[in-house]
């Protein structure tokens, strides 16, 4: 029987995609880099693809992969190697606010 030599993982889901993924928070999946997590992980739960994926199918620019506390995009990207019981944390960047000119009438 063949073996495999891809590791196991968890995914961290945050809390507004975890609609498409049955509520679950974290996610185990098998994969040797974070480019293969992420692609089994949207096989599994089709739903979160538009979430993470642009239309050229490149990762969206504001959705941010963590391995453990390493930002990838500062290291090999997609390409990030996983180690077994490695943790990766999907975290969308949160954008809003609005500045507001306060008149105070004297």
């Amino acid at each position: 029987m063949p073996t495999t030599d891809t590791t196991t993982v968890t995914v961290r889901i945050p809390t507004p995609l975890r609609s498409a993924t049955d509520g679950q928070s974290t996610v185990e999946v098998d994969a040797n880099t974070v480019d293969d997590a992420l692609r089994t992980l949207t096989d599994r739960y089709p739903d979160l693809a538009d979430n993470l994926y642009n239309e050229n199918d490149d990762l969206r620019q504001f959705v941010n992969i963590y391995v453990g506390d390493e930002d990838v995009r500062f290291g090999d990207g997609p390409e990030t190697a996983l180690e077994p019981n490695d943790e990766i944390s999907i975290v969308p960047s949160i954008a809003g606010g609005c500045f507001h000119r306060w008149r105070v009438n004297a």
